[in-house]
């Protein structure tokens, strides 16, 4: 959005005691709508920005918009100097394990009775109840919550593609914060938000678990499934390219049938109805795999895209950084990476997947850096600068 628009969230203040993926969604989400989000860190800094592999990008993805604090919440000092900022503050988020912030005096029970309007949102791996106990992950609920069952190959559970618990865990907690800000306005009271990973999980899987019980039939793992839709498949084409095809209306049949000459499938009465192309998929889909393997990937999205047919090519991740689409529609901006051997290198981030008046919600602020704004935010708590240099000197961890 333009440098001059004010956000929903402005005026807002939160304090995010985070790391990972599930917590530091949940301030990303309030911070590109407007709120200033207070990352308070160790003096070694967020662990998440030296992951490696498939965590290297979780810290420049969720922290933008965001500030550094530094701060040893080991040390009186530290957490005096914390107490302080959270008296100024709306929201607190935290996703630590359970008890890790009571032994701070930072959980919500500690901190309701001085700040009545604080809003205090924790993002953990269950609801309270008798699996609170256990130290959770997104695979770990995906294998327990049935999502990978339903993801892989029957009797080959395989997780999801992306942190897909983690991150809707971290919306709901931000849509939690969402209304009790609401319900603040009218009551004058802040409250406890509780998300979690696992019932995060069960929501995902919710479509199954209703199929069970309006059908009483288990529902069968994707790969497996009886499709609703007569064609509904990868194709394999030309040069060994991979593109994803569907027709399932019988009008888009009829459409299909004509643009490729398939006159001989059209006229086919068993063929008629979408349900009828369904008890004839076995042998159906392998005639349509030979009839369109000689056709390029190129030339079958022509087609289906001029006859506004569903289609989609087979993409990797990293194609997307190049996607027309989203580069015409402000899908992507640009940071400054804040850590590791590409520190200072501009890359592309992906926005939130929403337009308020039409307008994206944009880059205010890069990643920061570790303790970037440790010295103007203790400034403004009224600390000398030279007691915050020593509240927040930094000790930079090494790589794991």
């Amino acid at each position: 959005m333009t440098a001059n628009t004010t956000l929903p969230y402005t005026g807002i203040r939160v304090v995010e005691f985070t790391h990972m993926v599930m917590g530091p969604t949940c301030g990303l989400v309030l911070a590109d709508l407007g709120a200033e989000v207070i990352k308070v860190e160790p003096p070694s800094g967020d662990n998440t920005r030296r992951l490696l592999g498939s965590g290297a990008g979780f810290y420049p993805l969720f922290n933008r918009n965001k500030k550094s604090l530094v701060l040893d919440l080991q040390t009186p000092e530290g957490r005096e100097a914390v107490h302080q900022l959270i008296a100024t503050a709306d929201v607190v988020s935290e996703n630590f394990k359970a008890g890790t912030m009571r032994k701070l005096g930072l959980d919500y029970e500690s901190l309701r009775a001085r700040h009545p309007r604080l809003i205090y949102v924790s993002h953990k791996g269950f609801l309270p109840g008798p699996y609170d106990h256990r130290t959770a992950l997104d695979e770990v609920v995906q294998m327990m919550g049935g999502l990978a069952y339903m993801t892989g190959r029957p009797g080959d559970p395989l997780r999801a593609g992306s942190s897909v618990n983690d991150i809707m865990g971290g919306l709901f907690g931000a849509i939690g914060v969402m209304a009790a800000l609401a319900e603040r306005e009218r009551t004058g009271l802040g409250q406890q938000v509780q998300s979690a990973l696992f019932e995060n999980n069960v929501f995902l899987v919710a479509q199954h678990m209703m199929q069970y019980a309006v059908t009483g039939k288990p529902a069968a793992p994707m790969p497996a499934r009886i499709s609703a839709w007569g064609i509904y498949d990868v194709f394999q084409v030309q040069g060994g390219e991979q593109i994803f095809l569907a027709v399932v209306s019988d009008t888009q049949w009829a459409i299909f049938c004509r643009a490729f000459g398939l006159v001989d499938l059209q006229a086919d009465t068993r063929l008629a109805s979408n349900n009828g192309r369904v008890r004839e998929r076995d042998w159906l889909i392998p005639q349509l795999r030979e009839r369109l393997r000689h056709h390029s990937r190129a030339e079958l999205a022509e087609v289906f895209e001029r006859e506004g047919l569903p289609f989609a090519p087979i993409t990797a991740p990293h194609e997307l950084l190049d996607d027309p689409h989203l580069q015409a529609t402000g899908g992507l901006a640009p940071i400054t990476l804040p850590d590791g051997e590409r520190a200072g290198q501009s890359a592309a981030t992906a926005l939130l997947p929403l337009s308020l008046g039409g307008e994206r919600l944009g880059v205010r602020c890069d990643p920061p850096r570790l303790g970037q704004d440790s010295a103007a935010l203790l400034a403004d708590l009224g600390y000398d600068a030279a007691t915050a240099e020593r509240l927040s000197a930094v000790h930079e961890g090494k790589s794991h």
